[in-house]
């Protein structure tokens, strides 16, 4: 029994070693940033048309930080919980490599003491959702090590909506239009040159 028991145990330690053997697990990362956005809460903004301002930088109220190890900050437009709902191409993961809630990069560059701030102009391709902004530093080895965030652990606060652009455009809706038209003329036409043949024959 002993035996038996000690196998189990010793391949549950190998398959959960080699889950997360590489990779980094949100859960780990302490929140040794802060990150403010312009944008107020339930704001609704238009993708294409609207913008953000983020400012980000240490979290000063962090004891005992040390930022020798950071090389590189991202920021990204995340998800929230209530756009996340039904949608698995949006779940959070705690393994980082599988979490799909943060998919758009914003701002990636060398990492500065300094607080630093940048626009973002909302892309057009970004859908309709609620967001926060969140922001993580890298190491060496392009690993996170570090996060901050403009919302709560919970990410129920400070969450701002973009409206994303419909797939149709007034020049769609034309040339449908104009499509229409044309193959409801050629269908007439062609049932009048029937009528005539018909006619002609007889």
């Amino acid at each position: 029994m002993k035996s038996f028991l000690l196998k189990v145990s010793l391949l549950l330690f190998f398959f959960l070693l080699k889950i997360t053997n590489g990779d980094v697990l949100f859960s780990s990362l302490p929140r040794s940033l802060f990150v403010v956005v312009s944008t107020t809460e339930g704001q609704v903004l238009k993708a294409g048309e609207d913008n953000i301002t983020v400012t980000f930088g240490l979290n000063q109220t962090v004891t005992n930080q040390s930022d020798e190890s950071y090389k590189k900050v991202k920021v990204k437009l995340c998800y929230a919980p209530v756009s996340q709902v039904d949608r698995k191409w949006r779940k959070t993961n705690d393994n980082l490599k599988k979490d799909k809630t943060c998919q758009f990069t914003i701002y990636n560059k060398p990492f500065e003491r300094n607080v630093e701030g940048f626009k973002w102009d909302i892309e057009k391709d970004v859908p309709t959702a609620t967001y926060f902004v969140r922001s993580y530093v890298y190491n060496d080895a392009d690993e996170e090590i570090a996060y901050g965030q403009t919302t709560n652990d919970k990410k129920s606060d400070n969450l701002f909506k973009i409206e994303g652009i419909s797939g149709r455009s007034m020049s769609i809706d034309v040339a449908s239009i104009c499509f229409s038209v044309f193959a409801l003329l050629s269908l007439v036409g062609f049932f009048y040159i029937e009528k005539r043949q018909s006619k002609v024959k007889s």
